[in-house]
């Protein structure tokens, strides 16, 4: 039964490997200190967090996150230390919430390797506090208790540093924030906050430790490995699963057809606004078909869509639908199964990881017990031992990489049947969607930026899609870097290559916004760029030709921070109907080619000034650049760098995804050799601006 702790209440801890389950709604960064007995930390390196996320018996996520799953092994702890604290903060120096009093109650929860729920505890009565000790875990006389703390601090972590009697705590507090900004910005959006009223906690998730065991069988001396989840189960659509989870679940769960179960209690939550987490789903049992309704993915406030496909029969797969999920329209239904494929990727890999990770530990622990036993060595008992292990080795491998498999070739399928629904917005490049296109009458919910895939499912691509309007800057990364294959070495092919990126992107925002509701300009003070703008110039889309030399970058800058600082104060002061009537409306984006030429001190401090504040007025940045050849301008540029979403013109692998923070490898949207699709849709967009502007 879950403790349900409040502020100072303990618990007893039965089980030495624990998962510590994190749920804010917004993201956060979490971290954990080991203390002694006075719950004083020693140094900075009894200190986990994003950029050391790893201690003797303790894991913690690498980046800021809304959910976070901490790994924790007490048999593993050094015999010094005596208390775990749970740090919760949120992010400086990035946009966001600077207080816990602005987002949803923050939730924690210890669990058992199998999910099953210890102790929980919701932090309440926070205000002005951007940091938190949200839980922790104590020895008294050799036994483990978790207790409910919720002691926040106004100062951020350096205060709660401060306070546990780290000498070097602005200089950690500092490390942490850099690190996290870090991750900010290899981190792929995470998708808009849900309807408020639809939060619900998840606890059939994988655990993601190193070296994970489940319950052992009775009579049975060694522990069972836990098998790797995964997102898909075998449930009849429309039949509820049981209501007690079992012991290694499925997020999905899985029932045998015709079997009428009752459904999965939802434990009490409390909610607020900007909740993102999924329904809890209902837990597995064995066989039966797929179920591609996708339970987790619903939430109340959307209707369901309409069923398009013939029920499965008992013992067959049921076949995939595009936009099974929920949503107002059929652009938000599939918006919202793509983000589900993409969670249900990354969460069934973690779990094959865990799974092998786990398998890889134990044949080493037992290999280790056969080297320092003597006897072993005697008659050939040590080879047999060897054999043994690396056979339960290849047994556990095996059996993880079959439940990969079976969740791999599910969204496959379900790739197959989404990829040629999508609307030109969603789509690729190649897709027969653009060769039917017209110019829309309302803006998308969204653009697709490129795919992304992991190593393990190199044929399986996911659509990045971001929402609109852009929420940050974009930032196309022109340096040496090159791709995975080694393909592109040149610094000039890359360079061209990044600015083709460029005018791809620019291409695709400005064929998915109505007519003269978006305006590009474009800087290129060496005029380098001026074969892949071509597209743009020659179908007079651009609002002006691009900008050369040192003053035609001091005019751009000038005229759109000066537009940024209209908008703005026309908006404080609550007379949006006061700019002037040939006023630009619609949505801007700056393409900066060539960065830091041409650019003075006062063109950088107004390029900072429209990315930190253009965003929010309709202003939106896209630079190519090498941030290499901005060195000499110090740390000065790191905060724009941080606030741009980095994107590679070659495959890269340096995406993160927002819940388990895998390196994603990111491919760009290229047109296709020859195609002349690009020149086609910008013909139309030009066409159809210039109707609109003359109407």
């Amino acid at each position: 039964m879950t403790a349900e702790l409040v502020r100072g209440q303990n618990h007893p801890l039965s089980q030495a490997r624990l998962e510590i389950r994190v749920s804010a709604g917004t993201p956060i960064v979490a971290a954990a200190t080991l203390g002694d007995e006075q719950g004083r930390i020693h140094g900075v390196e009894w200190v986990a967090h994003p950029g050391a996320p790893t201690l003797p018996g303790l894991e913690v996520s690498r980046q800021a996150a809304a959910d976070h799953r901490l790994a924790v092994d007490l048999d593993a702890m050094p015999e010094a230390v005596h208390r775990v604290s749970v740090l919760l903060a949120l992010p400086a120096g990035v946009a966001g919430p600077t207080r816990f009093g602005a987002v949803a109650t923050p939730f924690v929860a210890v669990t058992g390797l199998d999910g099953t729920e210890v102790a929980s505890y919701s932090i309440t009565g926070l205000e002005a506090e951007s940091a938190v000790v949200a839980l922790e875990l104590y020895r008294r006389q050799a036994a483990w208790k978790v207790r409910a703390i919720g002691q926040g601090y106004a100062g951020g972590l350096a205060a709660l540093f401060t306070d546990q009697g780290l000498p070097q705590a602005q200089q950690l507090a500092g490390g942490i924030n850099d690190a996290v900004a870090q991750g900010v910005a290899r981190s792929v959006p995470a998708p808009p906050p849900r309807p408020e009223g639809d939060r619900s906690r998840q606890t059939a998730a994988p655990a993601l430790g190193p070296d994970q065991g489940g319950p052992a069988p009775q009579g049975a001396s060694d522990p069972v490995p836990p098998q790797p989840t995964s997102p898909y189960g075998t449930q009849t659509p429309g039949v509820p699963g049981p209501s007690t989870p079992e012991p290694n679940s499925s997020p999905y769960g899985t029932q045998p057809p015709g079997v009428p179960g009752q459904p999965a209690q939802q434990p009490s939550y409390q909610s607020g606004t900007g909740a993102t987490d999924p329904a809890q789903p209902p837990a597995p049992t064995s066989g039966g078909p797929i179920d591609y309704s996708h339970p987790r993915r619903q939430n109340t406030a959307p209707p369901p869509p309409p069923p398009t496909a013939p029920p499965a029969q008992p013992g067959q797969p049921a076949q995939p639908v595009a936009g099974d999920a929920t949503g107002w329209s059929m652009d938000e239904r599939l918006y919202n199964q793509v983000w589900g494929m993409f969670e249900d990727l990354a969460r069934t890999t973690a779990a094959y990881r865990s799974a092998v990770d786990f398998a890889d530990s134990r044949m080493e622990k037992e290999l280790d017990q056969v080297l320092s036993d003597p006897r072993s060595r005697i008659g050939g008992q040590g080879d047999a031992a060897r054999e043994a292990a690396q056979a339960k080795h290849a047994q556990l491998v095996n059996q993880a990489r079959a439940t990969l498999d079976r969740d791999l070739t599910q969204l496959t399928a379900e790739s197959e049947v989404v990829e040629p629904a999508l609307p030109a917005a969603y789509a690729r490049w190649d897709n027969p969607v653009w060769h039917g296109y017209r110019v829309p009458m309302e803006i998308p919910m969204a653009l697709r930026l490129g795919d992304l895939h992991l190593p393990e499912s190199a044929q399986l691509r996911i659509p990045m899609l971001v929402r609109l309007p852009l929420e940050r800057g974009l930032w196309i990364d022109s340096g040496r870097g090159g791709s995975l294959d080694g393909s592109f070495t040149d610094s000039h092919d890359l360079r061209r290559l990044a600015m083709e990126t460029a005018v791809a992107h620019a291409a695709r925002l400005l064929a998915v916004y109505p007519a003269g509701e978006f305006t590009v300009h474009v800087i290129d003070p060496a005029g380098s760029g001026a074969q892949a703008l071509v597209p743009l110039v020659q179908t007079g889309v651009l609002a002006a030709p691009p900008a050369v030399g040192a003053a035609g970058v001091a005019d751009v800058l000038a005229r759109l921070t000066q537009r940024v600082d209209l908008v703005q104060m026309a908006v404080r002061g609550g007379a949006p109907d006061s700019l002037p009537p040939s006023f630009d409306t619609s949505e801007q984006l700056l393409i900066v080619n060539d960065f830091p030429h041409g650019f003075d001190d006062r063109a950088v401090n107004q390029l900072r000034y429209l990315a930190d504040e253009g965003p929010a007025v309709g202003v939106h940045l896209m630079m190519v650049a090498d941030r290499e050849e901005a060195a000499a301008y110090g740390p000065l540029l790191d905060p724009l760098w941080r606030s741009l979403l980095r994107l590679t013109p070659v495959s890269d692998d340096h995406l993160a995804d927002p819940w388990v923070g895998h390196a994603w490898t990111y491919e760009p949207p290229l047109v296709p050799s020859g195609s002349q699709v690009l020149q086609q849709v910008l013909t139309q967009v030009a066409a159809a601006a210039a109707h609109a502007k003359y109407r």
